[in-house]
Parts: C-alpha cells; structure tokens; sequence
C-alpha cells in the first residue's frame, strides 16, 4: 500500500512517517499542494495526509484538483488549523477525516483501520 504525506514542514512529514511507516510499504513526500497533485496523477497512493497551509498551492485546492481526478481518492486532513471554517472547506472538497497535527494518536488510529 501507498501514501502520500503532503506537508510543508519537512519535519512533520517525519513524524507523521513514522506513524504510517509500519502499515504503508511506500511513502511519497510532497512539500506543497501543487507536487502533491503532480504526485498523485503519477503514483495514486491509497492514501493521502494533506496539510492545508502551504505554499504555491494549499490543501484544499490540491485536494479539489486529487478529487477531480479521481473522485474515489482517500484523503485525511491533516492540520495545526482547528476551526470550523476550514473544517467545512475540507468536508465540501471531499476530505474523508480532519485530524489535528496537536492529536496525531488519532491519525494513527485511521491509518491503522
């Protein structure tokens, strides 16, 4: 199985590795929305954890883009930004879990089941 961690922080995308690291045989690193895209076309990991603040293209745009694509595509939130607003922008995309980077125990639990 494959996923995709998207993230512009080079050292959450370590972390949120070695929580996915047991249960994925390969790992895709993006650091922004628009190489996730590109990422995404050419590999089309089972899985993909999205950070929404990034640059050249955030998260909900390169998720729409990933759902236009391929409207079956699983794809988990992963974010410091814990408010409703951007909660429903992700929902509306088509996002299929928002976890907060301050509890990734349950993003573990998701990739796990």
């Amino acid at each position: 199985m494959t996923i995709m961690i998207v993230d512009d922080n080079a050292g959450m995308r370590k972390v949120i590795k070695g929580i996915a690291a047991e249960k994925y045989d390969v790992v895709i690193e993006c650091a922004d929305g628009e190489e996730a895209v590109k990422s995404f076309n050419q590999f089309h990991p089972d899985v993909v954890l999205m950070d929404i603040q990034m640059p050249k293209m955030d998260g909900i745009q390169a998720m729409k883009k990933i759902m236009m694509s391929d409207e079956r595509a699983k794809v988990i939130i992963v974010t410091d930004y814990n408010n409703e607003s951007f909660r429903s922008a992700a929902q509306n995309a088509g996002a299929r879990a928002y976890v907060s980077k301050e509890n990734l125990f349950e993003l573990s639990e998701l990739i796990h089941h």
